[in-house]
């Protein structure tokens, strides 16, 4: 145990505290599955002791200008960014995103996050005139009080950022519960708002387990709201729990994105998503895993997949490179290749890939990206969210038959369509049943709102509607517009 790094404390009121009682996790590296560090499951007396020191702050920070929540926000930053290489490293060794990966988009998100959550913050209104019909009527945007916010590992940075920041901006006071899979990016975290200088009690950390300190903060009496990432089956429970204190809850959850490519797509379009959908070894819910193709490109489009799985190097995370790293842990690695298995006992046809370990691996949990073609959209790898680096490959004939297979799934997050005629990609995007829709290649513009619908959740995080979750609107009459 000596060996391993020691994150056993947690970061509450200002200070590093030791849990109220042992109950040690270690922290495994998925590219060695060896353990690397040891962290501490809080119980209930740690999950108060953090919720009571963020209740005592919230009437001090809620009511501090807007202006200094703001330059606290401006030096959380610049903290972060002077230990960008430190955050890189954290992820790479706790969930096995690779090197220069794991700095240059994973680190790096939590960069971008917060800078557009600075700019959002610094245009934001918090009192809008209802209209010129009610020239004296209002609407004002309030903090909601003590937050609990529940990362996943799989975006460590990107997830935590979403969630902190516009929180403590918008005047809440929080209650940070990180993946205890992957928790030495948050560790690292709370110490760079340690040295930012966050207030005492305004952020706090607990590690812990869903069934724990999960349930500890959406049955809490003093959280006001849940803010959750992570699976369906949990988004579920935590709903639940957090009902009987009719608690605001947020949810941002899984996917099962389709990637719609016409005739007319451009000619690096099945690439690009093949690739997408490896990227991050496809543990991401917004992953363009269903690649739904025009018949008359579909053999051309399975072939190019195929190309770009094998083309794909898999690695450990410990080197630098263009390649993808393993997935987070051994029970992720059992569900992937149980689904791998699936694909091919209900039929689909494996042009890449497949189950086992990739050539020349003998330890680590790594999987062979992995292509089928020929799947219907009712088999169990076209409406599971695997979490892996796999894609299915469906072909259709009319741009209706596209939308209906695109649909039919309980998911609503992330779709996508490649074409080079606008009247259609708007039409399309238009009948697509999600909370975001990409298209060809481009990716959202800065600000715009992370979330789905249907069992992705209804979450909308980043921008200005990812400040306004973190807020309850007030309708006000005879305000004084000279006041």
């Amino acid at each position: 145990m000596s060996d391993l790094l020691d994150k056993r404390q947690f970061y509450i009121d200002g200070a590093w505290a030791d849990p109220a009682a042992a109950r040690d996790l270690e922290v495994i590296d998925p590219s060695t599955e060896e353990a690397v560090a040891v962290i501490s499951l809080g119980d209930q007396a740690d999950t108060d002791r953090a919720v009571a020191a963020a209740k005592r702050a919230f009437p001090e920070w809620s009511a501090t200008p807007p202006a200094k929540r703001l330059a606290v926000v401006e030096k959380v930053l610049k903290v972060y960014e002077s230990r960008i290489e430190d955050m890189a490293r954290a992820i790479s060794l706790e969930m096995g995103a690779p090197q220069d990966m794991s700095l240059n988009s994973q680190a790096a998100a939590g960069t971008s996050h917060i800078q557009n959550f600075i700019d959002a913050f610094r245009e934001f209104e918090f009192v809008r005139p209802l209209g010129p019909h009610a020239p004296n009527s209002v609407t004002t945007w309030e903090p909601v009080g003590v937050v609990g916010l529940i990362t996943p590992w799989n975006w460590p940075m990107n997830q935590v950022t979403l969630k902190v920041i516009p929180a403590i901006l918008a005047g809440n006071t929080c209650v940070l519960k990180p993946s205890e899979i992957a928790p030495l990016s948050s560790h690292l975290f709370a110490e760079i708002m340690d040295e930012a200088g966050v207030p005492a009690g305004v952020f706090n950390l607990v590690n812990g387990d869903g069934m724990g300190v999960g349930s500890q903060l959406s049955t809490h009496p003093d959280v006001e709201m849940i803010s959750f990432t992570g699976s369906t089956r949990a988004g579920i429970a935590i709903t639940k729990a957090a009902a009987d204190s009719l608690k605001k809850v947020v949810l941002e959850l899984g996917g099962k994105g389709a990637n719609i490519v016409f005739a007319d797509a451009d000619a690096k379009a099945v690439a690009r998503g093949a690739a997408h959908c490896f990227n991050n070894t496809g543990q991401s819910c917004n992953a363009p895993t269903r690649m739904l193709v025009e018949r008359s490109v579909y053999d051309a489009a399975v072939e190019t997949a195929a190309r770009v799985a094998t083309e794909t190097a898999v690695a450990t995370a410990h080197q630098p490179g263009r390649h993808i790293g393993p997935v987070v842990s051994k029970a992720q690695w059992d569900k992937i290749q149980d689904l791998i298995q699936q694909g091919i006992d209900e039929g689909a046809r494996l042009v890449a890939g497949g189950t086992g370990l990739p050539e020349g691996v003998n330890r680590g949990y790594f999987v062979r990206p992995t292509v089928f073609a020929d799947v219907s959209n009712d088999m169990t790898i076209a409406q599971q969210e695997i979490f892996g680096p796999v894609l299915s490959i469906i072909p259709f004939d009319t741009e209706e038959e596209a939308v209906r297979i695109a649909n039919d799934t309980p998911y609503g997050l992330t779709n996508y369509v490649q074409s080079q005629d606008g009247a259609r990609r708007n039409r399309v995007a238009r009948q697509l049943r999600s909370g975001m829709v990409e298209m060809n290649g481009e990716s959202r513009g800065a600000g715009s709102a992370f979330g789905g619908v249907k069992m992705s959740g209804r979450a909308r995080e980043g921008g200005v509607m990812g400040l306004e979750e973190f807020m309850d609107s007030k309708a006000v009459s005879a305000w004084d517009n000279d006041a």
